[in-house]
């Protein structure tokens, strides 16, 4: 019997184990994690300064919600947004033939911002994700990245940078870095606010007399598919819920650039019998209620919709949004699939089940996913609206009062304009009746200052870190502020400060915040370009 040699045997194992072990090194003056809108612009500002950046995605597309369907922005009031960010919307405006275009279609979004990255100073690096902090002190020295594709084959990558930039939806790169953060709604005691914890109210909201149980009027039945069985706490109440995510639909009546809309593997019609149970009441009442009742349609160029929310039952998956801001990555992964499902599950059901009504599902099926859109995707978005997760405790705490003008940030870096807007948190048992919890649009108020402290953390926490978009905010003032314009305009500011920090050799938190605010003035778009005069 003949024995092979071992040792080309051993040599090859060696050599696979050298290469799962090693670890790239890079180096810049910034570090931006997070390829969102908000990070695009981080990353484009910091090249403009001439300074190095490195811009982390963890998936393959930049542009964040605003290149992953969220084609309808949401403004508030035009006046609040400028510099970079507005001349985004420009940019836009010249693809379609207009001064400014604030809606759009999310692959021209996303061809914008990927010629935005495509600068000598400006590194992207995709499909890597956070898999460690390493910090000396209040000071961040590097991250370590890990492969989002393949562990074992693709090397870990150690980024060392002057400062670090959290753009992410998620406040990874914060929360690793250990900084104070909460999730969920404060109680309205905590910073003595009015809107903040439990509310219900009328928005988005089942009329009475729906019943929750699978056997109408027989609570031992069990209850409905996707609804809270815990009892409904006190108006005001703080808890850890969220305000529930979903996905924004860019469909289309083009069957000339249709994909038709499918049922997932794992459709379950009971899962939707809350909405039958809507539409048989309004149907009982007389009322023959369009689709756009059920789906808010908007419409987009070129036959297209962005498509919301709307009503009772829509694609808001409701209670399913909780455990999301912690998660692991693959529990996040889980529970975006699972909204995927919930949303095409939902038009199948509007489109096919025999309860709903015929005309209804005519309507629905005039509609189907976009063939150009997404393509890597069957025409379905790859961003799940994250519309809030963790909100850093920072150097200071913007609030309801700070939304109603009664509290005013001497160091704005930025304004919203948005109404105080949360969607529902949960869906519960309101006197035998099933209710939506959490929705609050509370607005009437000019565009207000955001404090540079709020987007920096507590000094004594970490000194070389800024937070644009999951900044320092109440629940509800986060509600406000949480616009994609407005995260891209603190992300400029952020980057600003973070080559002032570097320049002056100082934390972030001691730069001159008065310099910054007569350079977001008298520069702008970081080129020397004067203000254009703005269009309302």
């Amino acid at each position: 019997m003949k024995f092979r040699p071992i040792l080309p045997i051993i040599s090859v194992i060696l050599s696979i184990f050298t290469v799962c072990c090693r670890t790239a090194s890079y180096e810049s003056d910034i570090c931006i994690y997070g390829g969102n809108s908000a990070g695009v612009v981080a990353a484009f500002a910091s090249n403009q300064l001439a300074r190095s950046a490195i811009l982390i995605e963890p998936s393959v597309h930049l542009g964040g919600l605003s290149s992953g369907g969220l084609g309808a922005t949401d403004i508030g009031n035009k006046m609040a947004i400028t510099g970079i960010a507005r001349d985004f919307y420009r940019k836009l405006g010249v693809h379609y033939g207009q001064p400014e275009m604030w809606t759009f279609e999310p692959h021209v979004a996303e061809r914008i911002f990927n010629s935005m990255v495509d600068q000598p100073l400006i590194q992207v690096l995709k499909k890597y994700r956070l898999k460690e902090v390493i910090k000396e002190n209040t000071v961040i020295r590097e991250i370590i990245l890990e492969s989002t594709e393949s562990h074992f084959w693709k090397p870990n990558i150690r980024i060392k940078a002057r400062i670090f930039l959290d753009c992410s939806y998620e406040g990874d790169l914060m929360a690793r870095s250990g900084v104070s953060y909460t999730v969920g709604r404060e109680s309205n005691t905590t910073y003595n606010e009015t809107l903040n914890g439990v509310q219900l109210l009328d928005k988005h909201q089942f009329p009475d007399s729906i019943d929750p149980y699978v056997i109408p009027g027989k609570p031992e039945s069990g209850l409905l598919y996707g609804i809270n069985p815990a009892p409904l706490q006190p108006a005001g109440t703080g808890d850890k819920l969220v305000q529930t995510y979903n996905f924004r639909l860019c469909l289309t009546r083009d069957t000339a650039n249709m994909i038709a809309v499918m049922a997932p593997e794992n459709y379950d019609p009971a899962h939707y019998e809350l909405l039958k149970r809507v539409i048989e009441y309004r149907e009982k009442k007389g009322l023959q209620v369009e689709l756009d009742k059920y789906l808010s349609i908007i419409e987009m160029p070129v036959n297209k919709t962005d498509i919301n929310n709307n009503g009772p039952f829509s694609t808001d998956f409701i209670n399913y949004s909780w455990n999301y801001p912690e998660a692991g990555y693959k529990t996040r992964e889980n529970i975006s699939k699972a909204h995927a499902d919930y949303t095409k599950g939902l038009l199948y059901f509007l489109g096919h089940d025999a309860s709903v009504p015929d005309y209804l599902r005519k309507q629905m099926l005039s509609w189907g996913y976009s063939r150009d859109e997404f393509v890597d995707n069957g025409g379905f978005p790859h961003q799940l609206y994250i519309r809030e997760a963790r909100r850093m405790i920072g150097e200071y705490v913007m609030t309801e009062h700070n939304c109603r003008g009664k509290a005013v940030a001497v160091d704005s870096v930025g304004k919203a304009a948005y109404t105080m807007d949360s969607h529902n948190c949960q869906r519960v048992v309101v006197n035998g009746m099933v209710k939506n919890e959490g929705d609050v649009q509370v607005g009437g108020f000019p565009p207000y200052p955001i404090s540079y402290r709020s987007i920096t953390p507590k000094r004594e926490e970490c000194t070389n870190l800024l937070v644009p978009v999951c900044l320092s905010a109440s629940h509800i003032a986060y509600g406000s502020i949480r616009m994609e314009p407005v995260f891209m305009v603190l992300a400029q500011s952020a980057a600003m400060a973070a080559s002032m920090a570097i320049e002056s050799n100082c934390k972030v938190q001691d730069i001159d915040v008065r310099s910054l605010q007569r350079k977001l003035i008298t520069d702008p778009y970081l080129d020397g370009r004067l203000p254009i005069p703005l269009y309302f």
